[in-house]
C-alpha cells in the first residue's frame, strides 16, 4: 500500500513539474519575461470574470481578421486634409487641454514600470531590492504616496547610512550634485539658475551634471511614471531623473506635486518632434530613456527623426525602453468613422491623436536609428469589466533597445537581411 501511494505521489509530482516547464517554455518562446504581471493565464473560459485581466491571449484566426475588417471599416472616412493640419499643427494645444481638464487624475501611477522594465534602475539597486524583496515583503512599489518611511522600511535609512559614509554628514544633493551645505544653499536660493556658474565655478554646468546614472522619460504627461521612480531614485544617490513633455500645463503639473524634488529630477518643457530645440544637457549621457505611449501621439512621418535624436542621447551601452499601443487593440477597434487620419492613426473626440504600432514597425525605427534588441514583443491581453460583464481585446507593443558599445560597420542591406521578423 506504502508502494502504490509512493507511486501516486511520484505520478502526480512528474505531472506537476511538467506542466510547470511548459508554462516556463510558453514565456521563454513568447520573449517575455515571467513577472507577475505577466503570468495569469486564462485556462477556463467560465472563470474569465474572476479577474480583471487576464495575460498572454492567443487570438484565433477568426478574430484576428475579425479585427482587420472592423480596423478597415472605420478608416473607409478620413478626416479632412485642413483638419488633420490643424491637429497637427495645434497639437500641444490640445493637450493642454487635456491636462487642464483632467489635471493628474486620469491615468494611475505606472507602478508596474519596474516589473516590466527593471532597466529603470541601476544593476546595484535592482540586487538590492530583490534581495529585500526576497527576504520580506516590505518593499511595496503600489503604494500611492510617495516617499513615506512606511513603505520602504530601512532604505531611508540605509541611504542615510550610505551617504554619511560616503559624502560626510556636511553634504547634499541639488540636481543630481554633491555640494557642501553652504554651496548648496546658494543654489537653492538662486531657483532660475542665474549665476550658478559664477557662484560656483564649474561644477554645476547642467542639471544632474554630478549624477552617475540619468534617465530621462519622454512624454512624461502629469508625472504617473515619474513619481513612482523618484520614490526609489530618492535613495540611491549619484541618479538622476529628467522627464520632459511638449504640453507645459502637464510639466506644471509634475513641478507642482509635494514630491517633486529638484535634488533628483529636472522636469522641462519640450518638443521632441523639433531637431533644432537643444537638450539641457549633452549627448550620451543617458543610462535610459522611458519611451512609454508617447509615440503614438506624433505624427507616423515624424516618428523616425523623434527616435533618431533620441538614440543620440544615450550612452553608448544605454537602453531606450518603449510600451504603446499594438495594431488592432481595443481602442483601435472602437474609433467610428470620420477619425481616422491615415493608416492606423486616429484623432479622438477631444483633438489628441493616436497610433497602433506593429512590432515590426518598432524593430525598424529602432534598428534605423542604430540601436538594437533586447526585447520587441507583442503583448495581447483580456481586460475585463466584472460589473458590465465586458470583454476587451487589449493589445500593446513592448520593446528594449540598446546603444551598441561600438558602432556596426554593417551596411543597411545586410542589417535588413539580419531582420528576425522578415
Amino acid at each position: 500500500m506504502g508502494s502504490l501511494n509512493k507511486m501516486n505521489f511520484i505520478t502526480r509530482f512528474s505531472a506537476l513539474y511538467l506542466r510547470k516547464s511548459k508554462m516556463q517554455q510558453r514565456y521563454r518562446n513568447s520573449g517575455r519575461p515571467a513577472v507577475p504581471l505577466g503570468s495569469r493565464i486564462l485556462t477556463d473560459p467560465s472563470k474569465v470574470f474572476e479577474h480583471n485581466m487576464w495575460d498572454h491571449m492567443q487570438w484565433s484566426q477568426e478574430e484576428e481578421e475579425r479585427a482587420k475588417d472592423k480596423a478597415a471599416e472605420n478608416s473607409l472616412v478620413k478626416v479632412q486634409l485642413e483638419d488633420q493640419d490643424k491637429y497637427e499643427k495645434e497639437a500641444s494645444k490640445y493637450w493642454n487641454e487635456f491636462y487642464k481638464t483632467h489635471k493628474n487624475n486620469f491615468f494611475k501611477d505606472r507602478n508596474w514600470l519596474f516589473l516590466e522594465f527593471p532597466e529603470i534602475l541601476p544593476e546595484k539597486k535592482r540586487e538590492q531590492l530583490k534581495t529585500e524583496e526576497k527576504s520580506s515583503e516590505s518593499i511595496k512599489i503600489n503604494s500611492t504616496s510617495c516617499f513615506p518611511h512606511q513603505d520602504f522600511p530601512g532604505m531611508l535609512e540605509e541611504g542615510e547610512e550610505y551617504w554619511k559614509n560616503n559624502y560626510g554628514e556636511d553634504s547634499t544633493s541639488v540636481q543630481g550634485q554633491i555640494y557642501n551645505k553652504k554651496q548648496a544653499k546658494s543654489v537653492t536660493d538662486n531657483p532660475q539658475g542665474k549665476n550658478c556658474r559664477e557662484q560656483l565655478g564649474e561644477l554645476e554646468s547642467f542639471p544632474g551634471s554630478g549624477a552617475a546614472y540619468r534617465v530621462l522619460e519622454v512624454g512624461c504627461g502629469a508625472g504617473n511614471s515619474v513619481f513612482p521612480i523618484l520614490k526609489v531614485l530618492c535613495n540611491t544617490p549619484g541618479t538622476f531623473l529628467y522627464c520632459c513633455d511638449f504640453a507645459s500645463g502637464a510639466v506644471e503639473l509634475v513641478k507642482s506635486h509635494s514630491s517633486y524634488n529638484s535634488a533628483w529630477c529636472f522636469a522641462f518643457v519640450h518638443d521632441v518632434c523639433d531637431d533644432a530645440l537643444p537638450y539641457p544637457f549633452p549627448d550620451e549621457i543617458l543610462d535610459v530613456i522611458l519611451l512609454v505611449f508617447v509615440l503614438s501621439a506624433i505624427h507616423p512621418d515624424r516618428m523616425q527623426r523623434v527616435v533618431n535624436r533620441l538614440a543620440k542621447l544615450l550612452k553608448p551601452g544605454g537602453m531606450l525602453l518603449f510600451r504603446d499601443y499594438g495594431r488592432y487593440d481595443t481602442s483601435q477597434l472602437r474609433f467610428r468613422k470620420g477619425h481616422c487620419l491615415s493608416e492606423n492613426f486616429y484623432v479622438r473626440g477631444d483633438g489628441t491623436r493616436v497610433y497602433f504600432f506593429t512590432k515590426d514597425e518598432v524593430w525598424n525605427m529602432f534598428n534605423l536609428a542604430g540601436l538594437t534588441e533586447v526585447q520587441n514583443l507583442v503583448d495581447r491581453r483580456l481586460q475585463v469589466n466584472r460589473k458590465k460583464k465586458v470583454k476587451m481585446q487589449r493589445v500593446w507593443i513592448q520593446s528594449k533597445f540598446r546603444k551598441p558599445l561600438l558602432l556596426s560597420l554593417s551596411s543597411p542591406e545586410e542589417t535588413t537581411k539580419r531582420h528576425p521578423y522578415g
